[in-house]
């Protein structure tokens, strides 16, 4: 444990007896934009059933530069990957802070609540050759682990709210200025904090895992010494629509690393996540969709100065693995199979 970390569990524990719904306002803006150090930032991705795979970022202030903008990735079937990132000034940006009411240029977020459980948001990027326009309908009820947030020390804290563990996707995609109609099944989460997380977290990994009759979210954060060495783990996972575990009481095995020239780090192929007499998540790894050494991000003195000085080698993997489930619930055992998508940040 540490006394630098507090982890906003309901409880009883460090998991949630009682899961609470999340709010409209819980996706809304929550930064100032105004404060220095402040970082916000709407995610969203889709796995499409013509083998494309797509990741859009609506960023109120980027995690490493602090510019606004957005990001859109394309990840094409025969494994060629399209990133685009477009700056904007902050005043292109705009954002409600009662929902997820987003403007950054001409791109937007916008969403309905006629069916207030099963939200639906629609999402624009058209910047150029590339972009989309998507309609993401819930499938399961939004999250959040406790109330959402993680303090670190006196005043930092980190915020995540996932408003769309699991949700069907349709629209259109833009690539190379080709219009292509979609189909798919995505995700969309929130993030916000008021520090640079490099400076306390050594590595995470994050995913989630659709099957046929669940849904799973993961994230493992591993902390520095200056935070003693403390790892914080979040599991949820769900049942057709429903939540029937927030927790952060499980076991993380991870072996058999391997090391990657292009992101100048290991990474491994095995993880196996046991909630103990209740659950196991096994994920072995196929391949690597992705791999970056994000030194390339910065502007040539930053870089100069985390490289040389601060002797950082961060690094970035997605990866394509795998994955069995062994569910209990309800006196039932379950196990299931398939594919997914998940990844691993290094910053140190």
């Amino acid at each position: 444990m540490s006394e630098k970390i507090k982890e906003k569990w309901l409880g009883p524990g460090r998991k949630d007896g009682e899961i609470k719904p999340i709010r409209p306002k819980d996706d809304a803006l929550h930064i100032d934009m105004k404060k220095r150090g402040t970082i916000e930032w709407w995610y969203f991705d889709a796995r499409l059933e013509n083998g494309y795979t797509i990741v859009g970022f609506f960023r109120a202030k980027h995690e490493r530069t602090g510019k606004t903008g957005v990001e859109i990735t394309v990840y094409k079937p025969n494994g060629e990957k399209i990133q685009k990132i477009f700056d904007y000034s902050h005043s292109d940006f705009n954002a409600s802070q009662d929902l997820a009411e987003v403007q950054i240029g001409k791109n937007y977020i916008k969403v309905g609540y006629s069916n207030e459980s099963f939200p639906v948001y629609k999402v624009f990027i058209d910047e150029g050759e590339y972009g989309f326009h998507l309609k993401y309908t819930a499938l399961v009820h939004g999250w959040k682990p406790g109330t959402g947030y993680i303090e670190f020390g006196k005043s930092n804290y980190f915020g995540w709210c996932i408003a769309l563990p699991r949700a069907s996707v349709e629209g259109i995609i833009k690539v190379h200025n080709q219009t292509i109609q979609v189909k798919g099944i995505g995700y969309h989460d929130h993030n916000w904090l008021n520090f640079n997380f490099a400076l306390i977290i050594d590595y995470w990994y994050w995913g989630r895992i659709y099957s046929e009759n669940f849904t799973v979210v993961f994230a493992y954060i591993k902390c520095n010494k200056k935070m003693h060495n403390y790892p914080i783990k979040v599991l949820m996972i769900a049942k057709n629509e429903n939540i029937i575990l927030s927790t952060g009481e499980y076991e993380l095995i991870q072996d058999n690393f391997n090391y990657n020239d292009r992101a100048g780090n290991k990474y491994p192929n095995l993880l196996k996540i046991i909630v103990p007499q209740q659950h196991e998540i096994i994920l072995n790894v196929q391949e690597i969709i992705d791999a970056d050494n994000l030194l390339f991000e910065l502007n040539p003195i930053t870089r100069f100065i985390a490289k040389n000085l601060l002797k950082l080698k961060p690094g970035y993997f997605r990866l394509n693995s795998n994955f069995i489930l062994n569910i209990t619930h309800e006196g039932k055992s379950y196990r299931e199979t398939g594919s997914t998508l998940h990844e691993m940040v290094i910053t140190k």
